[in-house]
């Protein structure tokens, strides 16, 4: 497994708010990544790097899928012709044979803990066999409709088929802005599991390492397309793992700050410092868009923009906030 990679999170709302602000640094988030190679068909029956592998991937919190989607006779396929499908459906079985595996000698052991009554072990149990019934079915276990307590239930498994899916179509550098046959195929795929597909290009993001910002955006705009596939690849991220940003913002520095969807604004204030969750008081906010319109948090104050808001407000997507505390 190679280690794990940190990648900064693209956001041009930092860049205006920074300068609204006159912000001496701006901070992007930061988001990582793990390149897990080494599957095979039979891994998880300890082909390749098998048990390696599949353990690996038990520790992400979402599964990103680089799918094949061009043709190039110099690139040679392992299956000997280009079909991301049938690469999908590979790595799908794969994992869902290893859940099956592990789900089955789950249930033995929690069979007896239900005899033995044990607290927890009937929700367990009948988690279980849900989500034997669609891995049977040759369905991932993120199929199987659970409750929130069975969900509970089944988190200590790490179960691979569980984890969210976002399928990275890998095209050649003509073909990022429209796609291709190849990619239509992927996302008809995952029209049926709900999975994101996102559209890339490795030859295109080789290119970018070397260019300059200004160069990057002539080159985007010169292949059609508003960023690239790294930058889409990472919203695609957020949206899947339900994640939502929001700023703070001054003269030392303007921040972007990640947090779940639903947090309530001290455990997003908490992501800062943990004291700041611990004292928390209340939060100055503005929404981003009012904060641009009116130029500052002064302005947005004087012009009845700017909301007080208390331990129980919900924080949304690109609040700019203030926290007060002990």
């Amino acid at each position: 497994m190679s280690q794990p990679t940190s990648y900064q999170v693209p956001d041009d709302r930092l860049d205006k708010l920074a300068s609204l602000a006159n912000s001496e640094k701006v901070i992007n988030e930061m988001i990582e990544y793990v390149d897990i190679a080494g599957l095979v068909r039979g891994a998880s029956k300890g082909e390749g790097l098998g048990n390696q592998f599949l353990g690996n991937i038990r520790n992400t919190d979402a599964i990103v899928h680089v799918i094949r989607c061009f043709d190039d006779e110099n690139v040679t396929h392992v299956d000997g012709s280009v079909d991301p499908v049938r690469d999908i459906e590979t790595i799908s079985l794969e994992l869902i044979f290893a859940d099956a595996d592990q789900c089955e000698k789950r249930l033995k052991k929690v069979e007896r803990e239900v005899v033995g009554q044990v607290k927890g072990a009937k929700e367990e149990k009948e988690a279980l066999q849900k989500v034997l019934k669609v891995l049977e079915e040759g369905k991932p276990a993120r199929a199987a409709k659970l409750s929130e307590k069975e969900e509970l239930a089944l988190q200590d498994l790490s179960l691979l088929s569980m984890k969210p899916v976002i399928y990275a179509a890998n095209v050649s550098e003509e073909e990022l802005a429209a796609g291709n046959e190849y990619v239509k195929a992927v996302q008809d795929f995952a029209k049926e599991t709900g999975d994101q597909v996102v559209v890339v290009s490795a030859q295109v993001e080789a290119e970018l390492k070397s260019l300059d910002a200004e160069a990057v955006q002539d080159y985007l705009e010169f292949l059609g397309v508003k960023e690239s596939g790294c930058g889409s690849l990472v919203q695609a991220t957020y949206r899947t793992l339900g994640l939502r940003t929001y700023f703070t913002c001054g003269p030392k520095e303007t921040r972007a700050w990640t947090i779940h969807a639903g947090w309530k604004a001290p455990k997003a204030a908490g992501v800062i410092h943990t004291d700041f969750e611990k004292g928390f008081i209340k939060a100055a906010t503005v929404s981003y868009d009012d904060f641009v319109e009116c130029g500052s948090e002064e302005a947005a104050k004087d012009k009845g923009k700017l909301r007080i808001e208390g331990k129980e407000y919900e924080v949304q997507e690109a609040d700019v906030m203030h926290f007060r505390f002990n």
